[in-house]
């Protein structure tokens, strides 16, 4: 079968029929060690396609869960490496999810100050997004990504027939940052995504590879641009100040967990409220935004109470300089922009925008 290098700037991103790319690598290379790092779901639905290609080598398994991407894990993950002892040429290939991918490659970029690592993202939000651009990282007291580092893969593998293993919820999780793609560098490609509905999602009947090629095209541009967001990468972040903040405080209640895409969606409708209300984008754009994304992701209640306690979160936002809230928001549908101080008082209402569509 074909291996297809989809992005040759870097030449470190291959949308794959096979394991190829793999086995070359470590052929050529020759790790000292190898390890695979899994979690509990992709240990028994994804391992077994890549321990018969792989030479000896450990197998690392942690539990599933944005609650377990820490500290306390990655103090596992070093443990396990530790005692195999692993040197500066081993390899770790992290098979996963966005938590894997993170979590595993801030391990790696860490562990004797830094070892090879790749990443095989089993999820549809991994495929388009986290295993995109180098940024690794932990979540640190409820605070999303707040410990980290950037450093590149050597390689990352993407197998769309992944997604099969996915429950529908997730790969529609996923679809968010697609979404978010879309209305930050391709309006042509926004009026096309809106063609596909939540039953064509949930049901299974969409055509994952060219949507995962569009993405990865413009986060890898966007990111070899600006590798460490000091400007232009900051647009990737649009919906995910307010969507963030929403996450965390859902995370640390039972019963409330959100997907991250669930979390984004709601990111994006009240990021999109607060451009429209600066002028840049019309009414007409805001109503189509907000009526595609709920008719994907469903709408979440919130009390006062629960604002009271999400906007404070916001303040914890990496893009944040001395206290003022930063965000990156449309200029146009298609365009996005960065660095647009917003206030509490900006954010609340367009929660409150949201809670009343």
């Amino acid at each position: 079968m074909m291996t297809k290098n989809i992005l040759h700037q870097k030449g470190i991103y291959f949308l794959s029929l096979d394991l190829k790319q793999l086995t070359d690598y470590i052929e050529e290379k020759k790790p000292t060690q190898i390890a695979v790092i899994v979690d509990s779901n992709t240990d028994s639905n994804c391992y077994h396609i890549i321990k018969k290609i792989i030479p000896f080598h450990q197998k690392i398994v942690i539990n599933p869960g944005e609650e377990f991407k820490n500290l306390n894990t990655c103090s596992h993950i070093w443990q396990e490496m530790t005692d195999a002892e692993f040197d500066r040429k081993a390899l770790i290939i992290n098979l996963g999810g966005g938590v894997i991918g993170d979590m595993g490659g801030f391990c790696a970029a860490t562990y004797k100050r830094g070892i090879d690592f790749i990443q095989i993202p089993t999820t549809l939000l991994s495929m388009v997004d986290a295993s995109v651009g180098g940024k690794l990282g932990i979540d640190f007291n409820g605070f999303k990504n707040h410990i980290g580092v950037f450093d590149l893969p050597k390689r990352v593998l993407i197998l769309p027939d992944f997604l099969k293993t996915l429950s529908p919820m997730e790969v529609r999780s996923g679809f968010a940052e697609v979404i978010k793609h879309c209305l930050i560098q391709d309006k042509a490609m926004w009026l096309e995504i809106q063609k596909i509905s939540q039953a064509d999602i949930l049901g299974g009947k969409i055509d994952w590879q060219p949507v995962i090629n569009h993405s990865i095209l413009i986060k890898a541009n966007v990111t070899d641009i600006d590798p460490t967001e000091k400007g232009l990468r900051k647009i990737l972040n649009f919906g995910h100040t307010i969507g963030h903040a929403i996450e965390t405080y859902c995370l640390g209640i039972v019963g409330r967990k959100l997907l991250h895409g669930e979390a984004i969606a709601i990111g994006m409708i009240t990021e999109s409220y607060l451009s429209f209300k600066l002028g840049n984008i019309s009414q007409d754009d805001l109503n189509q935004i907000c009526q595609y994304l709920i008719s994907i992701y469903s709408k979440v209640a919130f009390s006062q109470s629960d604002i009271d306690q999400i906007l404070p979160l916001a303040l914890q936002d990496k893009k944040n300089v001395g206290g003022a809230i930063k965000m990156a928001l449309l200029n146009s549908i298609g365009d996005c922009g960065y660095d647009f101080e917003i206030s509490k008082k900006e954010m609340e209402q367009a929660i409150n925008f949201y809670l009343g569509l």
